[in-house]
């Protein structure tokens, strides 16, 4: 059996998103710049997928920048609030995605800022007095928080923060990378100025995501060329990308309350299963279906001989599965984000990830298997 567990690394593309895509990777191949019949359909094409997105999030068009992904999406929020606004504070958490974490610390290299770190406890959450602290005691703050933690997946209150920010001017961007297509969004009710996505993550194509920029907020554009996305980001559209985009965040609307239901219930299925059959496992993060990302549940197991070889023999088994986040595939240093809660990293933890497309039956050939392993 081939069992997929690294959706937090990557979904499946669904084949309503690639049905969607094809007229414009086949017939429909205009550059959107250009003022031809060719041209401006797909520049409609572009827009009538941004005011999808825009009406899902319930924020205007003009709002919504797309972009080659997460990671772009968030060095442009943080480069250019800092370029663009003046500010010359930050507040981030330990265990941040780098995409955020070292574009900041970046920044504070270069004499750009003064970066402070909010504190956490052990499952990841943040201490919201500790962040109020810190915005009280610095001049106006650039202040970067996670919706939902990549591989522990504890949830941040965005709401609660949002209100925490907002009362000290703060400007708030919070990665929703891994929330975005999982849980409705209506951002009149968040104060954020704002959030990233990457299309990948909720069954849509690689290399496409957007940024929200609060209409509050003015910023410098990050890539400089052409006139595309008002200005704001120079280089011909990734027009297929954008179509898939739109149209596998409409399916996860759509049928939120379904995936929503089925997920969780494989996630809370998994975690019983574990506790029962492997004396001594923990979790990493919250777990609660109120505190914790349905999609991720992060095992820490007992110490055991053959622990560094566990996702290896995963693999074998043909069960994907993840040390960690997958942009630091290669690195030798472990999880920073473990690290970040003060998990003992001497015994093995494993992330698991979930999407529409897992089963039961799958859950249950991975207990079986890591049983197998670790008795």
């Amino acid at each position: 059996m081939k069992v997929y567990l690294d959706n937090a690394a990557t979904t499946k593309l669904d084949e309503k998103v690639l049905e969607a895509m094809l007229p414009y990777m086949r017939e429909e191949y205009g550059n959107p710049s250009s003022i031809h019949a060719f041209g401006r359909k797909t520049r409609s094409a572009i827009e009538v997928a941004r005011k999808t997105v825009s009406k899902l999030l319930n924020v205007s068009p003009a709002e919504i920048f797309f972009t080659s992904g997460g990671t772009e999406a968030d060095n442009m929020a943080i480069n250019q609030s800092i370029h663009s606004l003046g500010i010359k504070h930050a507040i981030t958490s330990k265990i941040e995605h780098h995409a955020v974490e070292t574009t900041l610390q970046q920044l504070e290299k270069e004499g750009k800022i003064k970066l402070s770190w909010v504190n956490l406890d052990s499952k990841g959450n943040i201490d919201l007095n500790h962040l109020e602290e810190l915005l009280k005691t610095n001049e106006r703050s650039f202040v970067s928080l996670m919706h939902a933690n990549n591989e522990i997946g504890t949830l941040l209150p965005l709401e609660q923060v949002g209100e925490i920010c907002a009362k000290y001017d703060a400007v708030f961007h919070s990665d929703t990378v891994q929330t975005m297509g999982h849980y409705a969004m209506d951002l009149q009710k968040i104060k954020v100025h704002f959030i990233a996505c990457a299309a990948h993550k909720f069954h849509g194509p690689k290399g496409v995501g957007f940024l929200y920029v609060n209409h509050a907020i003015k910023i410098q554009p990050m890539i400089y060329g052409g006139a595309q996305e008002r200005n704001m980001r120079g280089g011909t559209e990734n027009t297929q990308g954008i179509i898939g985009l739109a149209k596998a965040l409409e399916i996860c609307y759509t049928e939120m309350h379904e995936h929503i239901t089925h997920i969780q219930g494989l996630k809370n299925y998994m975690k019983e299963q574990l506790e029962k059959a492997i004396p001594g496992i923990e979790f990493n993060g919250e777990t609660s279906n109120e505190k914790s990302l349905y999609t991720v549940l992060n095992c820490h197991f007992p110490a055991h001989p053959d622990a560094e070889m566990l996702l290896f023999n995963l693999d074998i088994m043909g069960i994907a599965a993840s040390g960690g986040s997958a942009c630091s595939s290669g690195s030798n240093q472990g999880s920073h984000v473990l690290r970040g809660i003060g998990t003992d990293v001497s015994r093995a933890s494993v992330r698991f990830s979930f999407c529409k497309y897992n089963t039961k039956e799958e859950i249950d050939y991975t207990v079986e298997k890591l049983v197998g392993m670790l008795n």
